[in-house]
């Protein structure tokens, strides 16, 4: 059953500053946290662009804390394998998930059920940044420009095919058919890197992937980018434009990342990794190093990211309706 979206915003903000749902209190004498290491769950494969992100963070935070900050990757599932394994942790911040719009917000939608809530089964701690997507082809295909792309597909219906790895991907390639009003088939992947492989070998003809996965094999020419997703062009690749520019009006989508924890944290824990993580966003050099992946990164308070959070459940869904896409 969906959440009900519109009543849990206020909830969750009231929530992620303690007011609501606080969890278990630090015992007195206990040690200070976090006193052993602690697990970032990534619910995407190892060389995906939140996982390149993620591993940044994770080496930051455990210079920061002063503990090890392992990375464990769990795909599949729309996210929802990941996410679910940190909804069900002890809430006691050794269990952390760095989600994005895939599991919080697209899967609710794109999925016919799903075993959380995004709202009221997850801590949310800071916003880490976004994530733009951009259009890429095999290089093989005539197409200098999206309208050389349209153009051939409403001539074959059903010739082209797309790969997605991630939510982004699904609607982004669903949103460009409904708009531009052609005919492209789908073929979902588990993650970005096998979308990619399959892209550059032909077995798939376009995809959006995000730019930390996708740039590298577009600056080899083993892949040809043709716009980014975003309403306008990105200052990270200035080169490119916006789909709106390339004649697909309306067409907004960014990919967004941050971090949260079971439902229940206490709220000195919450506080403690919100500042780490502003602290991290706020250096330049490791800001620099995120940027040149296609990231970027900024961060804010704890009650800002949980009022987003159930805010882009709603956005999500209004973008998965109006592409067209039923739950599966």
């Amino acid at each position: 059953m969906k959440p009900a979206f519109a009543r849990i915003l206020a909830a969750a903000a009231l929530a992620a500053c303690g007011i609501a749902g606080v969890g278990p209190a630090v015992a007195q004498g206990a040690a200070p946290y976090p006193s052993r290491s602690i697990t970032l769950v990534i619910p995407f494969p190892a060389g995906a662009g939140t996982d390149s992100v993620g591993r940044i963070f994770a080496t930051e935070l455990s210079g920061i804390l002063g503990q090890q900050v392992v990375v464990e990757n769990k795909p599949g599932a729309n996210s929802t394998i990941g996410a679910q394994m940190v909804a069900r942790a002890q809430p006691d911040g050794y269990t952390l998930l760095l989600a994005t719009n895939t599991a919080l917000s697209a899967a609710p939608w794109l999925m016919k059920s799903v075993p959380y809530d995004p709202v009221r089964d997850f801590t949310p701690i800071a916003r880490g940044g976004n994530l733009p997507f951009i259009l890429v082809i095999n290089p093989k295909l005539p197409f200098k420009n999206v309208q050389d792309l349209i153009s051939y597909a409403k001539q074959h219906p059903g010739k082209l095919n797309y790969a997605s790895g991630n939510s982004t991907g699904i609607v982004a390639g669903a949103t460009l058919a409904a708009r531009a009003g052609i005919d492209i088939v789908h073929v979902p992947y588990k993650g970005s890197p096998q979308a990619t492989t399959d892209l550059i070998g032909g077995q798939v003809d376009l995809m959006f992937t995000d730019v930390a996965a996708g740039m590298p094999y577009v600056k080899a020419g083993q892949i040809r980018a043709l716009a980014v997703t975003t309403a306008e062009r990105s200052a990270l690749l200035p080169d490119l434009p916006s789909m709106a520019e390339a004649g697909v009006k309306n067409f907004d989508l960014t990919s967004w990342n941050g971090y949260l924890g079971p439902a229940g944290m206490p709220p000195e824990v919450v506080a403690k990794l919100n500042a780490a993580i502003n602290k991290i966003v706020g250096n330049p050099e490791t800001k620099a190093r995120l940027a040149a992946l296609g990231f970027d990164a900024f961060s804010g308070t704890t009650g800002e990211f949980a009022a987003f959070v159930a805010q882009q459940v709603t956005t999500w869904g209004d973008l998965i309706k109006g592409a067209g896409i039923q739950p599966e």
